[in-house]
């Protein structure tokens, strides 16, 4: 299956690592993806609110709770609660994983193992 339907949609990634986050931007604006970054939990939500964005990667790795917090925010925001939201994290800590399900989150992606078309096969799977 193609991009090309997916290309007009925003991606938004909530990420505290800026290396991490500034690569992943640039990997899939190289391959067509309209993506925007966040630094920390109150920039996200701030994009969120500003942008509309069609999928958000959520890092679990944000600042103590921070992740599980902006989490419960869009999943209470009636504008934002529909949006899939994918968590990213670094080993696949597996409570954390599980309580990321359990807060709304709707898929989960190991950081360690991650590509770009990884991302894109996850962006695809998110937004059928």
């Amino acid at each position: 299956m193609s991009m090309e339907k997916h290309e007009r949609e925003l991606i938004l990634i909530i990420e505290s690592d800026n290396f991490f986050r500034n690569l992943v931007v640039k990997r899939l604006r190289e391959r067509g993806c309209q993506i925007s970054g966040a630094a920390d939990g109150d920039e996200g939500l701030e994009k969120i609110k500003n942008q509309k964005p069609d999928l958000i990667f959520l890092s679990l790795t944000l600042s103590r709770g921070e992740s599980f917090e902006v989490l419960s925010r869009i999943r209470m925001d009636p504008a934002a609660s529909s949006i899939p939201v994918i968590v990213l994290s670094n080993l696949g800590e597996s409570e954390e994983v599980e309580e990321a399900f359990k807060s709304g989150a709707n898929d989960f992606l190991i950081k360690v193992n991650s590509s770009p078309e990884l991302f894109l096969k996850k962006i695809k799977e998110n937004l059928r």
